[in-house]
């Protein structure tokens, strides 16, 4: 339970004449303000907030706990500036229990993914499921709701009516990213008025924006939006840091431009005061073969960032950005005592962790219990299909009996991004065929909020698979139904298990299927704990192997091709879309 700590108890804490309830003695202070190690610092806490910090005695009574940690550094807690928790495929409680081991004490969370889905109900939900955690857990109201207005059908839409209202609501800290870039630059009207709506309330606009530059880059950034996760090159960093954004430098699953932003700051001389350590995307098996925040910073130091700056932008510069940094974000008095000791900065091994002034985990184990409430029963039951699928579904018509039609093709590199190509593909009885020799398959994205029979119908290359079919419900942003495969029985069969357990991950073969994972909160999210999300992902993966997929994340790949508003080419439930025109185009080239 957190304990409420009147500031007059905090001086007379700091000033002797009342005992500390915990005190950490001896440690080499990463002081984040002033960019030093403090050695032989004490730190003084009161309830959930730092009395005092310094080399002296605190009063000590009988009921304090006092930390010897001459041999350990002592930093802020870690926080992650950009995540979506439903991306990593766990409730928001089970995801606590693992990052918190990890060093992280607070994230700040845009949950546009269950928001697609639910809707205000969907954030209200996240908002209550950590309420009573110790992860301190702000959120982004999220702005694009659907991501797109006519391209794709969501599950809800949040308007600027409900982003005043939200904006109100605790631990909301302003307006998630901005996706649709083509809108702001176009001046349309509610997003310019959530926009202004979040200035008004003082609280921080986030951005996306992948490949902007010049005067486009310029007139985004001119309506307030203020940070930026989506910059892959040195060019993007750079002239994003110099234009005033903050850079949030991304190392999640799914992207990883740590290696080559971290470059470009050494290299350019950059400062990092504008930048942030997030991670985006965080799957179960990274989080437990990896870690959280603990390995970005690691991750930076190695790429020969200082480790005090490295440090500073998982902590300090975060809590500036998001203006929370008289909270969170350092040690020192009056702030929550969120705090991580390790014996050795660089290679970032935690091991103890304080949240609001109680030691939480030690050693990678938690050490404090965290409950999960209830699921609201219409969170678990979000799948709706019109009708089962049939294998005739999936038929692609040609206005050409036989011979060959030049049709698009999404080409995908196994990351976010992919490109518009033009194929001549094979057509029989007026039926565009796969091509498996030369890995062209079907996919298709099957409406599933609103029963309104929608099928968006293509081809994508890139897969590898031979025989079989994936599925999932998990298909940004929108989250409707995608599924890649190689003949349309099996594509039939994994889309109508999807509905059978209400969402999640599927891989079938010959009208068998071979591993599945259920995501029933929202068709989004698990309810088991992280081990068995595991081990149901590792069967996914081996399955997708045997169907003789060429990714290692397959579905983590298959997830983004619906996702409207990256470039270059996507396909929604409504067809297949050019992203830089913001329309549907046909399939013929």
């Amino acid at each position: 339970m957190l304990i409420l700590i009147k500031r007059a108890e905090l001086i007379d804490v700091a000033a002797g004449k009342a005992p500390a309830d915990l005190v950490i003695k001896g440690a080499t202070l990463v002081n984040v303000y002033s960019r030093e190690c403090c050695q032989k610092a004490t730190i003084v806490v009161k309830g959930t907030r730092i009395a005092a910090v310094g080399d002296y005695e605190p009063l000590v009574g009988p009921k304090s706990v006092v930390i010897e940690a001459g041999q350990h550094y002592a930093l802020p807690g870690l926080i992650d500036g950009h995540i979506h928790i439903e991306s990593t495929m766990l409730d928001p409680v089970e995801f606590a229990r693992v990052v918190l081991p990890r060093g992280t004490t607070a994230v700040m969370i845009d949950p546009h993914e269950i928001a697609n889905v639910l809707g205000v109900n969907g954030v209200r939900l996240m908002i209550a499921r950590t309420q009573k955690i110790p992860l301190k857990v702000y959120v982004q109201v999220p702005s694009c709701v659907p991501s797109t207005k006519d391209l794709e059908t969501a599950g809800a839409r949040i308007g600027p009516k409900d982003v005043r209202k939200m904006l109100k609501w605790p631990r909301v800290i302003g307006l998630g990213e901005v996706m649709n870039y083509p809108g702001v630059l176009s001046g349309e009207r509610d997003l310019r008025l959530m926009i202004e709506e979040t200035q008004r309330a003082r609280k921080v606009v986030e951005g996306h924006a992948p490949g902007l530059s010049g005067k486009e880059l310029s007139g985004y950034l001119s309506t307030g939006i203020s940070g930026d996760h989506e910059s892959t090159t040195e060019q993007e960093l750079v002239e994003k840091i110099r234009l005033g954004c903050v850079v949030e430098i991304r190392e999640g699953s799914t992207s990883h431009n740590l290696s080559a932003l971290i470059h470009a700051i050494k290299s350019h001389g950059l400062s990092s005061r504008r930048t942030l350590l997030v991670s985006d995307d965080r799957h179960a098996a990274d989080l437990i073969s990896l870690g959280h925040m603990e390995y970005n910073v690691r991750r930076a130091i190695e790429e020969g960032m200082d480790s005090i700056d490295a440090i500073r932008m998982a902590t300090l510069n975060t809590a500036e950005h998001f203006r929370v940094d008289d909270e969170i974000g350092g040690i020192a008095p009056g702030k929550r005592a969120d705090i991580v000791l390790t014996k050795d900065l660089s290679r970032m091994k935690v091991e103890t962790v304080i949240a609001d002034g109680r030691i939480v985990a030690k050693d990678g184990v938690l050490a404090t219990k965290i409950t999960s409430p209830p699921f609201a029963p219409r969170s678990l039951r979000t799948v709706r299909l019109r009708r089962p699928l049939k294998p005739s579904d999936f038929v692609v018509r040609s206005n050409r009996e036989n011979g060959n039609a030049r049709i698009v093709v999404i080409d995908t590199s196994g990351e976010i991004l992919t490109k518009k190509t033009c194929q001549e593909i094979g057509v029989t009885d007026s039926q565009i065929q796969k091509n498996i020799e030369r890995d062209i398959l079907k996919i298709a994205v099957i409406e599933r909020h609103k029963r309104t029979g929608n099928i968006g119908r293509g081809f994508v290359r890139g897969f590898g698979l031979r025989v079989g079919a994936i599925s999932s419900s998990v298909a940004h942003d929108s989250h409707n139904i995608c599924v890649v495969g190689a003949n349309d029985s099996d594509m039939a069969l994994a889309a109508n298990e999807i509905g059978r357990i209400q969402g999640g991950l599927v891989a079938v073969r010959d009208g068998k299927i071979l591993a599945e994972l259920a995501l029933p909160f929202a068709g989004l999210m698990s309810t088991r704990p992280i081990e068995e999300v595991n081990e149901a992902e590792k069967r996914l993966s081996e399955a997708a192997r045997s169907l003789g997929c060429t990714f290692s994340s397959p579905f983590m790949v298959m997830s983004f091709l619906s996702l409207a508003v990256i470039p270059e080419i996507r396909l929604t439930d409504k067809g297949i879309v050019d992203v830089g025109a913001a329309k549907l185009i046909p399939m013929t080239c």
